[in-house]
Parts: C-alpha cells; sequence; structure tokens
C-alpha cells in the first residue's frame, strides 16, 4: 500500500467526489467494449492499496481494463469473466507482456467449485496464496446484455436475484482476500418501470449483511466523456424535463476493508 512520505506527488483523489473530464486512452485502454469503466477508478485503487508485485483480483475484467493498469503499475493479476470473445481479445493484447505474472479465466464466478477450481490453478501459476486486492464491476443487472448464458448476471432482470446470485461471487473472492486489505465495487443505479433502482445501495447493503468487512468509503464518480451522452445533452435534458426523471451521470465506487474471521 502506499505510503504518505511523498503524499503530495502521489496524485491520489482522497475526495468523496470524482469528477473525471474523460476516460484514459493511453497504452492498450480502448473503448471496444460497452461495460469497461474508465482506467483511472482502478489506477487509483490500485496504487492506495497495494504494492508493487502484489496481486490483484478482478472478478468481472471484461476488456481488461484493471489488468492494463496492473500491467502498467507492476501488480500481478487474476481474472475472470465469461465472455470468451472479450477473452480471447484481452489475451491477444497481453500476449508480448512480460513484466508481470497474470492469469485470465473463463469461469463463473457465482459457482464455488468452478471458481475454486480456477482461482487455485491461477494461484499456482502466479505462486502466491493470497490477493491483496479485489475489484468487482458486475453488470448493472440487465441494462447491457454481455452474453447470452444463462449464468450471466447481466440476464437478470430482477433485483432480488440478482443480489442472491451477487453475493456468492463476493462469498468465493473474499476467500482468498488477505485479512486487513481492501476491496472494491463500482456500480451504478438503474432505471426499470419508472422507477430509479438504487442497485448500488442493494449491493452495499448485502455486502454489510454477509460478510465481516468495514465500509471505508462511498465515492461517487462522474466522467463528463461519457460516450453516450457527449452531443446528445440537448435531446437527454429535453427527454428528462417532458417526463419526471433525472439524467444519469454518477457511478459509486463502494470501498470495503475485510475484517478478521
Amino acid at each position: 500500500m502506499t505510503t504518505i512520505d511523498n503524499w503530495k506527488s502521489l496524485g491520489l483523489n482522497v475526495d468523496s467526489l470524482w469528477l473525471i473530464d474523460e476516460r484514459d486512452k493511453s497504452g492498450k485502454h480502448r473503448n471496444v467494449y460497452h461495460g469497461n469503466f474508465i482506467p483511472q477508478i482502478p489506477n487509483q485503487l490500485i496504487r492506495r492499496y497495494t504494492k508493487e508485485t502484489e496481486t490483484v483480483l478482478d472478478l468481472f475484467m471484461g476488456s481488461g481494463t484493471t489488468l492494463y493498469e496492473c500491467e502498467k503499475l507492476n501488480r500481478n493479476f487474476i481474472g475472470f469473466d465469461i465472455n470468451t470473445d472479450i477473452l480471447t481479445y484481452v489475451s491477444t493484447q497481453m500476449a508480448k507482456t512480460d513484466n508481470i505474472r497474470f492469469a485470465i479465466n473463463d469461469c463463473d464466478v457465482t459457482d464455488a467449485v468452478s471458481f475454486e477450481n480456477s482461482i487455485k490453478e491461477s494461484l499456482n501459476t502466479l505462486n502466491v496464496k493470497h490477493v491483496q486486492f479485489i475489484i468487482a464491476h458486475p453488470p448493472y443487472m440487465d441494462i447491457v446484455k454481455f452474453t447470452d448464458k444463462a449464468e450471466d448476471l447481466s440476464q437478470i432482470g430482477d433485483l432480488q436475484t440478482f443480489i442472491k446470485r451477487f453475493v456468492p461471487a463476493m462469498k468465493n473472492a473474499l476467500s482468498y482476500l488477505e485479512n486487513k486489505r481492501y476491496f472494491a465495487t463500482v456500480i451504478g443505479d438503474v432505471y426499470k418501470n419508472s422507477e430509479v433502482i438504487p442497485l448500488a445501495f442493494y449491493v452495499l447493503d448485502a455486502i454489510k449483511r454477509n460478510f465481516k468487512v468495514k465500509l471505508k468509503g462511498i465515492v461517487i464518480k462522474n466522467i463528463e466523456g461519457n460516450r453516450g451522452k457527449l452531443g446528445q445533452q440537448n435531446i437527454w435534458q429535453y427527454r428528462a424535463l417532458k417526463s419526471d426523471y433525472f439524467i444519469f451521470k454518477h457511478e459509486y465506487i463502494l470501498v470495503f476493508k475485510k475484517e478478521e474471521k
């Protein structure tokens, strides 16, 4: 984890509101996947909560945003996803990487047996026993359907079903996180049946109810350069005013610390 000896030069954002002009497009980062999140989020979290050569676990790795930041920051990486096509893409992107150790898995993280088999093989590959940080950026229910697989969380349109499937995924991952270390969930709210569903709050509540953790931060993030909103501000404003809703421009970064069992 970071030390405060050179805190002025670290560039770490410790505010609970992150206003970001646009996503980082440097290196291997490409906006090729609808669900990928901005690199600045894992960059900040990894630098704050891990040291070089430690291991980061990404439960829903998507197009590899966290992995590319690990490569940049010299952290090892274990990632999971069930989208075979995007995993192939990430593997191609990482074909020439030799400065970090990493393992990526085609695996349903809600399935305890599949996850345990995959994580043990990955830990053996990296020659480690635990991970030092977990990041989870799950689908926001069925707002965007990433695959047609039944086990895909993005196939779930019911809130309670989503939470019941998400909790086992966190349980599987947290069993391999060192005690007194940190994990973060990046999650947004959804709009269904003419009503806001505060998905982030339900996820937060589920984590607090089911695991011995301390909530260390609720960060609200907004990015102005959102591809879906660029050049359409007037249209969205008109639709919002004509109806009765507000335009979603936020996501939550929920940071937790794992306590002793």
